[in-house]
């Protein structure tokens, strides 16, 4: 394992310009990413993927890499962290490294798929999918963000904008058997303190399942890391791939 690890930083070392694609979170579009994207700065290329078409984590996995380079840097946040590790799983020889940020390698529970169906279920029956209710949204905050009435809108409008075929897809998503090989590649996880939606033994988990991988904590922080902290995950993702080329 060490000299396939150690094959693996040379290959990022010599493709620093890689670009960097960036998988958002359940009914989450590219605006997930713009604060993300301005903190850095233009140091690096970034490609923002969608989870709007595919029936499964598979079918999502292969949509996405259909539309890319030969080799990149991914990104997943949350839900599309399951994504991430897909591509891994399937297409290893593309990956050059991985972040993964505020998500787990759990299933959902019985209660977060109870509350997928119900909804599901009011769609199908004529209910029009508006985004997430504001008390989802801020229970997936940092309790000092949660009445912040600008960063909820935000939320709610890419749910808006992916809509009701979009979030009835999601829903029926399974979260199991993502990643059943090693993952080889130079690998970062990004766990926020104050995150209600994935704890920090969950990003615990994902350090053990994977080898050699590191782990970062963001403080005053909930679920919604790319939005709440946008400049820390930046200064975090783009310090540890300089290291990585360093």
């Amino acid at each position: 394992m060490e000299v396939i690890l150690t094959q693996e930083l040379t290959s990022v070392a010599r493709s620093a310009a890689l670009p960097v694609v960036l998988i958002p979170g359940f009914m989450l579009d590219e605006t997930l990413w713009e604060g993300f994207i301005a903190a850095a700065e233009g140091r690096r290329r970034f490609i923002c993927a969608s989870l709007a078409e595919g029936n499964s984590i598979r079918q999502l996995a292969e949509h996405i890499v259909a539309t890319l380079p030969a080799r990149f840097v991914l990104v997943g946040f949350s839900l599309g962290g399951y994504v991430a590790r897909a591509i891994v799983e399937h297409y290893p020889e593309r990956v050059a490294a991985l972040v993964l940020i505020a998500t787990s390698l759990r299933e959902d529970t019985p209660e977060q798929v109870q509350q997928k169906q119900s909804a599901a279920k009011a769609m199908q029956q004529g209910a029009k999918f508006g985004g997430l209710t504001s008390s989802a949204i801020a229970r997936s905050l940092h309790p000092e963000r949660a009445q912040d009435r600008v960063l909820i809108n935000k939320i709610k409008m890419m749910g808006d904008r992916l809509g009701n075929a979009v979030f009835l897809r999601q829903s029926a998503l399974i979260r199991q058997n993502i990643s059943c090989q090693p993952i080889r590649c130079p690998t970062l996880i990004v766990a926020a303190r104050q995150d209600r939606l994935r704890s920090l033994a969950e990003s615990e988990e994902l350090a053990h399942f994977i080898a050699g991988s590191a782990l970062h904590q963001i403080d005053r922080c909930g679920h919604m890391v790319p939005l709440e902290q946008p400049e820390q995950l930046a200064a975090t993702v783009l310090g540890w791939l300089s290291r990585l080329v360093d």
